[in-house]
């Protein structure tokens, strides 16, 4: 049984799906005007290891993530730059996607775009205006966020409790100072025709029509970074309750912010720091290890202790793996595919309990404590000890962290079967010329 935390109602809930075995989740993208930085990594890999968690118990998941490829500080970078906004958009599109692969994820279904969904979009807001819920001021569409009864349900605030916040622009234009904008007079950048004359969509909107075009008008999940609830997705349900009277979603998920030596992140204190070069210097495994490594809905301290602490756990995660296979080259044991169930179903267990990843990882380390155990004796039982390497690998999986199975030449063989009479025969200028030509290959 699979519980998540359902930000919507402030507890773990047990998860029903809509549709018995399968899954449909959306994450709300990037607005593609820059590099991803490691807090943009956090959610790429929280919501991936979700959805293989749910592939492990055999939900069949579509998963959905957004590119927001028309926004003002695109508009503002292309004209800074003297080329269009689709040039800018197609360049950290392409870096976004790089970063995913970069990280090991599992690429999304579908990842819609808003300049290929504009005539939805518009045709969404002009019956918001025709229902009540929008209007109209010189060129520019507003939502009533006082048409909507149940507005505050996600962020569980009340309008008369709110105070601005981000994203909320002051406008005496309109009725109420939380409406927010689903339409933009514009003269400057790209712009569209409709109802109302050129313009383009407000962020709040967008989201609301791809999910529905794409993914029905009610999911299983919608996911992202706890600054995205209020007011984001507080505004992408108020529309979805007022067109078609439902929360666009049955569960809501947000993961918690990433803070640099225990600061938050932010141009202003110059901390920012990429996710490719991230993931390019510490590897996939280990920056994938390190985030989550800390409960989704914690806040992640990056430094560099943590990610020392985190370099020594994988080490002692991986290198017995590595040894197994080595012994297991070495005495001609083929490994058969067979695996501890009991381990794999505990650390299931704690996976399915929230994405409870710090508990899982002692699954893991019990595992591992188990298989060097196997390893220490003399005549290893490659037959029990391959249960415990095979759990390890699958638990590992789950978690996007890649395990390379270790292949040896009859060369190689040879070598460890030399270093090892070397050692017996106290040849010591021989034993080390062995094992430095061994650990050159990656061996030791």
């Amino acid at each position: 049984m699979i519980k998540l935390y359902n930000t919507k109602n402030l507890k773990v809930e047990e998860f029903k799906p809509i549709t018995e075995g399968e899954v449909k989740m959306y994450v709300c993208g990037p607005t593609v005007y820059n590099h991803a930085h490691i807090g943009n990594a956090r959610p790429m890999i929280v919501f991936d290891v979700l959805k293989r968690t749910f592939e492990a118990e055999g939900y069949k998941v579509q998963y959905v993530s957004n590119f927001t490829d028309v926004d003002d500080k695109i508009i503002k970078k292309a004209h800074d730059e003297g080329v269009s906004e689709k040039e800018v958009a197609e360049r950290y599109i392409e870096a976004y996607t790089n970063v995913r692969k970069l990280l090991n994820t599992e690429l999304p279904d579908i990842t819609p775009r808003v300049t290929e969904t504009m005539d939805e979009i518009i045709g969404f807001i002009n019956e918001l205006v025709e229902k009540g819920h929008a209007y109209e001021v010189d060129g520019d569409v507003y939502f009533s966020v006082d048409s909507v009864p149940t507005y505050g349900e996600i962020s569980h605030q009340r309008l008369d409790q709110l105070e601005a916040g981000s994203r909320i622009e002051e406008n005496t234009a309109k009725k109420n100072p939380f409406d927010f904008a689903l339409w933009k007079k514009t003269d400057l950048g790209i712009k569209w025709n409709s109802p109302w004359g050129e313009g383009r969509p407000g962020w709040h909107t967008e989201c609301v029509v791809m999910i529905n075009n794409n993914m029905g008008h009610l999911i299983d999940i919608h996911g992202g970074g706890m600054d995205l609830r209020f007011p984001h997705h507080e505004n992408e349900v108020a529309q979805q309750e007022s067109m078609h009277g439902n929360c666009l979603a049955n569960y809501w998920m947000h993961n918690a912010m990433v803070n640099i030596d225990g600061d938050k992140m932010s141009k202003s204190l110059g901390n920012v720091l990429w996710a490719k070069d991230i993931a390019s210097k510490l590897g996939t495994n280990l920056t994938r290890w390190l985030m989550s490594s800390v409960h989704y809905r914690k806040e992640l301290n990056f430094s560099e202790e943590t990610v020392e602490t985190a370099r020594k756990e994988l080490d002692k995660v991986l290198n017995p793996l590595k040894q197994f296979d080595i012994k297991a080259c070495l005495a001609g044991f083929e490994n058969t595919g067979e695996y501890d169930a009991e381990l794999y179903r505990s650390f299931l267990d704690q996976m399915d309990d929230d994405l409870n990843t710090p508990n899982a990882y002692s699954v893991i380390f019990e595992a591992v404590k188990k298989l060097n155990q196997a390893l220490r004796v003399r005549e290893i039982d490659f037959e029990t000890a391959v249960t415990y390497r095979n759990a390890i690998e699958k638990m590992l999986k789950v978690l996007g962290i890649v395990v390379e199975s270790v292949t040896m030449s009859e060369e190689d063989k040879a070598l460890f079967i030399k270093w090892e009479n070397a050692k017996k025969e106290k040849d010591w200028d021989c034993a080390d010329a062995c094992r430095n030509e061994l650990v050159e290959k990656g061996l030791l």
